[in-house]
């Protein structure tokens, strides 16, 4: 074979692996709203609907993302949860260390950061739904530089 098959057969693979390494069968869901760039104002509450499938544990965890304009060392939201049929309901208030006291974001990236923070493990059963609704609950009307708030969640 020729070194140009050897390449082409080598990137196939390579890519093939990566595929199946990056894919996660645990996650059932993971969806994050844009907040406008100009700033997140208080009573602007995102809501994410997510369909329970099968019975077992599930693990929920609030995805945050910044860029540069944020501004200040943590931000504090307020996660409403409802089970349904159930109706089953909890309020949480989170507060995300975003920050460090060097100066230097704790999330991953450069100029854009990502956090996870654990919310709840969770029983649900085939057929639940969750509704989790966040509003941010910071002295600040509107937040600037805040992108993205989400919901993952992980069967354990």
């Amino acid at each position: 074979m020729s070194n140009k098959r050897y390449t082409l057969l080598y990137n196939i693979v390579l890519v093939g692996l990566l595929l199946c390494t990056a894919c996660d069968n645990r996650t059932i869901y993971s969806h994050y709203e844009h907040t406008p760039l100009h700033g997140w104002e208080k009573n602007d509450v995102l809501e994410f609907g997510i369909p329970i499938t099968e019975h077992g544990n599930y693990m929920e965890k609030l995805g945050v993302r910044i860029n540069s304009d944020y501004p200040f060392m943590g931000l504090t939201l307020i996660v409403n949860k409802t089970i349904h049929p159930s109706m089953e309901t909890d309020c949480d208030t989170l507060d995300c260390d975003l920050i460090g006291k060097d100066g230097n974001a704790k999330g991953q990236g450069i100029s854009h950061y990502q956090y996870e923070f654990p919310l709840e493990l969770r029983s649900l059963h085939q057929g639940d739904s969750v509704t989790i609704s966040i509003h941010h609950d910071m002295k600040r009307e509107i937040l600037p530089g805040i992108s993205d708030i989400g919901i993952i969640m992980t069967k354990e």
